[in-house]
C-alpha cells in the first residue's frame, strides 16, 4: 500500500514539474512573440560601442526601425550628445513609441586620445665634440590633449653611449620614442661676429680703423686670435672695399665673413618735418632701422608720444619744429615764437628726458609769409635762437613733398637728382606724407650704392642756413 502511495506522490510531482515547465515555455513563447513580433524594432548601424578620436567630430552611423514589417525609422527619437573635446564615455539613446509599446537602444561612444605626442627634434643624428661627454639637451614635446609636456621627456642613453632615446608619454598612455645615433665628431663651423656694422662708410681721406671681431667654436672655444684678415681700404680713393675674415677649427670646418667699407665724399642728412604721424612715421622708422640709417625728426606737438620716444630710443635726433606749426601764432611776435618753441621743447624733454636745442623754422629761415604777421621777425629770431643756445638748420635739397609732388617717384627723383659728393646734402622731407614714406627705401639704397654716408644732425653739425628775407 505504501508503495502505491509513494508512486502516486511521485507521479503527482512529475506532473507538477511538467505543468510548471509548460507554463514557463508558454510564457517564454509569449515573450518572444511580444518582443520580436509586437514590439517595434531598432537596429543600429555600426557598433553599439564605438570609439571617437579626441577633438574629432562624432558622426552618427545611422539606424533603422520597423513595426509589424513597416519602416518607421523617421519616428525614432535620439537623445544624448558627444563632446569630442572632452575625454569620456557618452551615451546616445534611440527610442521609439508605438502606442503603449516602446523600444529603446543605447549606443556607447567613447572619446579617447589616440594620438601620440610629438617630440620636436630636427637633427638626424646627435653630434658630440670628440673627447667630450654627451650632455642632455632640453627637448620640447607637445601633445594634442595635454599641450606642452616637455617636462615629461625622458632622455635614455645607451650603455655604450652611442645612442640616445628621447621618450615621452601623455596622460592617455600614448608613447613616442625617437632614437638618435650619437656621433663623436665636430661638424659645426666656427662663428665670426663682427663688431660694428657689416657695411660701414668712411669719408674720403679718413683712415679706416677695423672695429674688431670675435670667433667662437662649439668645440675649440675662442679662436679670435686665429682669424685671418684679408683685404684693405684705400681711404684716399672713392669706392667700395671688402675685408674678409676667415677661421678654421681643428676639424677643418671653415667660416668666412665679409665687411664692406665704402669711402665716400658725400654725406646725406635725412630730415623729416611736421610729425610724428601714425601710419607714416612708424613705417619710416621701420625702414631706417632695417637699412641701418639714422635721421633727424623736427617734431611738433601733434601725433602720439610713443613715436617720439621710439625715434629717440632708436638713436635718431629728435629736433624741434614748434608746437603748433601755425604761422599766425608762431610769427605773431618774437615772444609768441619762443612760447611755441619752448612748448615743443618741453614735450620732447618729458618724453625722452633730453633737452633738444636743434630747431627748424616753419617755412625755413628764408620764408616771407612771416611778413604778414610781424615785419622783420626772421632777422630777429634767427639771431636770438643762437643767443639762447639753439642751432637752426634749413636745407639745400627739397623732396618737394610739401608742394606739388604727390607721388613716391617724384619725391625720389627730386632727392637723388640733387645729391652731390662735394658737399653736405641736407634733405627736407615730411614724415606725415605717405609718398615720402614710400620713396624712402629707394632713396637710401641709391645713396648707399653711390658712395654716400647717412648721418643725423647733432650740435656739432655745421649749420645749413638760407638767406633771411624778412
Amino acid at each position: 500500500m505504501e508503495r502505491i502511495i509513494k508512486e502516486k506522490k511521485k507521479n503527482f510531482k512529475s506532473k507538477k514539474i511538467i505543468i510548471s515547465l509548460s507554463i514557463l515555455l508558454i510564457l517564454l513563447i509569449g515573450f518572444l512573440i511580444f518582443e520580436f513580433i509586437l514590439l517595434p524594432k531598432i537596429e543600429l548601424k555600426g557598433k553599439k560601442t564605438t570609439i571617437v578620436k579626441y577633438n574629432t567630430k562624432y558622426i552618427e552611423k545611422g539606424y533603422t526601425a520597423s513595426y509589424l514589417g513597416k519602416d518607421i525609422t523617421k519616428q525614432v527619437k535620439l537623445s544624448g550628445k558627444v563632446n569630442s573635446k572632452k575625454l569620456g564615455t557618452y551615451k546616445i539613446t534611440y527610442k521609439i513609441n508605438k502606442g503603449i509599446l516602446s523600444k529603446k537602444i543605447i549606443r556607447k561612444v567613447i572619446v579617447k586620445d589616440l594620438e601620440k605626442p610629438k617630440i620636436e627634434i630636427t637633427k638626424d643624428d646627435v653630434y658630440v665634440c670628440p673627447g667630450s661627454e654627451f650632455v642632455k639637451e632640453k627637448v620640447k614635446a607637445k601633445d594634442n590633449y595635454d599641450g606642452d609636456i616637455s617636462n615629461k621627456v625622458k632622455t635614455i642613453l645607451s650603455k655604450d653611449k652611442n645612442q640616445v632615446t628621447y621618450q615621452v608619454k601623455d596622460s592617455s598612455g600614448n608613447t613616442t620614442n625617437i632614437i638618435k645615433k650619437i656621433i663623436y665628431k665636430d661638424i659645426e663651423a666656427p662663428k665670426i661676429t663682427l663688431e660694428g656694422s657689416e657695411e660701414t662708410y668712411i669719408s674720403l681721406g679718413v683712415k679706416f680703423n677695423d672695429p674688431g671681431y670675435k670667433a667662437e667654436d662649439n668645440c675649440d672655444g675662442d679662436l679670435t686670435k686665429e682669424v685671418k684678415v684679408e683685404g684693405g681700404v684705400d681711404s684716399n680713393k672713392l669706392g667700395t672695399y671688402q675685408i674678409t675674415y676667415s677661421i678654421k677649427d681643428k676639424e677643418g670646418n671653415e667660416t668666412k665673413k665679409d665687411r664692406k667699407v665704402i669711402v665716400s665724399n658725400g654725406v646725406i642728412y635725412l630730415t623729416f618735418d611736421d610729425g610724428p604721424n601714425s601710419g607714416t612715421t612708424d613705417v619710416i622708422l621701420n625702414i631706417l632701422k632695417e637699412e641701418g640709417v639714422k635721421a633727424t625728426f623736427f617734431v611738433t606737438n601733434k601725433g602720439p608720444d610713443e613715436l617720439i620716444k621710439r625715434e629717440y630710443d632708436e638713436g635718431h635726433t629728435v629736433a624741434l619744429h614748434t608746437a603748433s606749426h601755425d604761422y599766425s601764432i608762431v610769427y605773431a611776435s618774437d615772444e609768441s615764437y619762443f612760447n611755441d618753441l619752448y612748448s615743443v621743447q618741453d614735450r620732447v624733454k618729458r618724453i625722452t628726458g633730453h633737452e633738444s636745442k636743434i630747431i627748424r623754422f616753419p617755412g625755413g629761415a628764408s620764408n616771407t609769409i612771416s611778413r604778414r604777421y610781424s615785419n622783420g621777425i626772421m632777422s630777429r629770431i634767427t639771431q636770438e635762437v643762437l643767443n639762447r643756445g639753439f642751432k637752426y638748420y634749413d636745407w639745400n635739397i627739397s623732396s618737394g613733398d610739401a608742394g606739388n609732388t604727390t607721388e613716391a617717384s617724384g619725391v625720389y627723383n627730386n632727392v637723388v637728382n640733387s645729391l652731390r659728393h662735394d658737399r653736405v646734402n641736407m634733405v627736407l622731407m615730411h614724415d606725415i606724407k605717405p609718398y615720402t614714406r614710400d620713396a624712402l627705401r629707394d632713396i637710401i639704397k641709391y645713396g648707399k650704392n653711390n658712395g654716400y654716408r647717412f648721418e643725423k644732425i647733432t650740435m656739432d653739425t655745421e649749420m645749413i642756413t638760407q638767406r633771411v628775407n624778412n
